[in-house]
């Protein structure tokens, strides 16, 4: 298996040539400033005592506090961490949002417990990290398998420690816990706006363009629909269990109907079931990659058939696989641009949490809009200036933006 922390480097990298960056300043954007490992002790519902492993890096907070999702899954690593905590920082840099990266994570798998069990995990972890945690300092967010429920309970859990009520502290809450309108769709909305703007600048047409997307989870099923309702036809959908094909579009309410019944997209009426990974190699005009890390790679990057892909998991394209899909002329919008919509409204949140205001979900899309779409924008020229592919040129802005905030302190 790539590691993703290896992967961050190759692209940190491959920038730093393209930019000239110095040594100094590679070594120093090259390791988080601190990574933080706990020991979770959880008393389980049988009366027996497990100890987790969870983490929390912080990599950069020359333009502002950390900021990160926690994800809860069992293939978490310190080295994942430090890969996630790093994209985070270049994907708040192109986004414009005064943050720097982190992330953390707990290894285990939510589905072996009871929502009892990951209650006390979930407060065990902030016992670990409270110290380190708050909202001038580092802002923790909703990752995989942390939804508002256990944010929730996270700013609970931070307000009985520091003896403070703080909803400032951690974004991706409730609506009752100061959440934000619109945090949910957030990720999934932010795609589709990129969607739209590249279709609008290599200029193809909504109605022509065939879509899949892997994963269907949060990320993948709002980006379906809100690609669907303005025109694109999603032929493909995969989650962990398979995929499904329909090449006259597929509707995605009905498809997530039928998850939601059944446990899985494969089985839906009307779609032709696609084996495992399969849905990575269809002849579509744009791929979405929504799932885990690695999932094109140097085994499979020669297959895809896609024009355009849109990075909507975070590093799901090895360094390896990028060069293979350069080659073939495939245009990738990476997921520091691509999936940046989660964090610009988890900041749209924050910034409502300190005012004690609440905006409308009208308000927080037009904003998120502006934001994403000048980003692309600035990317694409940048690209052409460059002369380099659009991950370089994103890169290429976030970095000379992070050095320039170093050298001003």
């Amino acid at each position: 298996m790539t590691n993703p922390y290896e992967n961050a480097l190759k692209q940190l990298k491959n920038v730093a040539e393209l930019i000239d960056l110095g040594k100094d300043d590679l070594d120093y954007l090259s390791n988080p400033k601190k990574l933080i490992e706990v020991s979770i002790p959880v008393k389980m519902d049988d009366g027996t005592l497990r100890i987790f492993k969870g983490f929390r890096s912080q990599h950069n907070d020359d333009r502002g506090p950390f900021k990160g999702g926690v994800r809860f899954h069992p293939s978490v690593t310190a080295d994942e961490v430090r890969a996630l905590s790093m994209w985070m920082t270049w994907k708040c840099a192109i986004a414009d949002i005064p943050y720097g990266g982190g992330k953390g994570g707990v290894i285990f798998d939510p589905t072996d417990l009871s929502e009892k069990e990951i209650e006390k995990l979930t407060r065990g972890y902030i016992k670990g990290i409270w110290r380190d945690i708050g909202r001038e300092v580092d802002v923790p967010g909703p990752d995989i398998n942390t939804p508002q429920q256990v944010m929730d309970w996270m700013v609970d859990e931070y307000g009985k420690l520091s003896g403070k009520l703080d909803y400032a502290v951690f974004t991706g809450k409730s609506l009752e816990k100061g959440g934000s309108l619109g945090r949910t769709e957030a990720t999934g909305r932010g795609g589709v706006f990129v969607l739209a703007q590249l279709a609008k600048r290599v200029n193809f047409k909504a109605g022509d363009t065939k879509i899949a997307i892997q994963g269907f989870g949060n990320v993948g099923y709002y980006f379906a629909l809100f690609a669907q309702e303005i025109g694109f036809k999603v032929v493909a959908v995969s989650d962990s269990k398979g995929g499904i094909f329909n090449a006259k579009g597929l509707d995605i309410k009905s498809v997530m109907a039928h998850k939601k019944k059944t446990g899985a997209v494969k089985g839906f009426e009307g779609a032709k079931d696609l084996p495992d990974n399969e849905i990575l190699l269809l002849n579509v005009d744009v791929l979405v990659p929504a799932a885990l890390e690695n999932a094109i790679n140097e085994e499979n990057a020669d297959k895809v058939q896609a024009k355009y892909i849109i990075e909507m998991a975070n590093g799901p394209i090895t360094p390896q696989a990028d060069l293979v899909l350069n080659k073939k002329g495939i245009m990738v919008i990476p997921d520091v641009l691509a999936n940046s919509g989660g964090v610009t409204v988890s900041y749209f949140e924050w910034v409502q949490n300190k005012e004690d205001k609440k905006w409308s979900e009208k308000e927080v899309n037009d904003k998120l809009f502006e934001k994403i779409v000048s980003a692309f924008d600035q990317i694409y020229d940048e690209m052409g200036k460059l002369k380099t592919d659009f991950r370089r040129a994103a890169y290429a802005l976030a970095v000379r933006k992070v050095i320039k905030a170093r050298k001003l302190e």
